[in-house]
């Protein structure tokens, strides 16, 4: 059995060291980038290099919004300041007409209109439930003597586990 094991440990071992080395080594990215640059494919960098420099030639500062606005406007654009005025002002008449027609709400005056349109009326219903429940008697539960039967009837399920009642 030691002979097998020191075979087979010796193959394996033989096995690692025949494999060849460049299995296991890194690709040369350089060198795959030249050989798809060489089949036409695109080539990133170039293209980076010259977005890179059109970048650098834009004088970048910061927009300006109201020119934008204003150029907006000269092409029949919607104008976001008026209509944001109008609201404003619709906002502020709703506003006025609501303060001068609020009065207060006479829940009691509504309650009669909807009982006047045949309405469900609840506070007769409250007063049926009230008399409904006035006239059931309802016994209370005495759990003293529940509890008593409840252990009676355990103390007897208990003795016939042990086997201490006998049959009759």
């Amino acid at each position: 059995m030691k002979r097998f094991n020191l075979a087979l440990a010796a193959l394996t071992l033989a096995t690692v060291v025949a494999v060849p080395s460049t299995v296991y080594a890194t690709p040369d990215f350089d060198e795959l980038r030249q050989e798809n640059l060489d089949k036409d494919a695109v080539d990133f960098d170039q293209l980076r290099r010259e977005n890179l420099d059109k970048d650098a030639m834009l004088d970048v500062k910061g927009v300006d919004f109201d020119e934008l606005r204003r150029e907006n406007l000269d092409k029949d654009a919607v104008d976001f300041d008026q209509l944001r005025r109008e609201n404003l002002d619709k906002d502020a008449v709703a506003t006025v007409e609501v303060a001068l027609n609020v009065k207060g709400v006479d829940f009691d005056q509504l309650r009669r209109e909807n009982l006047d349109k045949d309405v469900v009326d609840f506070d007769q219903l409250r007063r049926e439930n009230l008399d409904k429940d006035a006239v059931l008697e309802v016994k209370g539960v005495d759990f003293d003597e529940l509890r008593r039967e409840n252990l009676d009837k355990d103390a007897t399920i208990t003795d016939l586990r042990r086997g201490d009642i006998t049959k009759d």
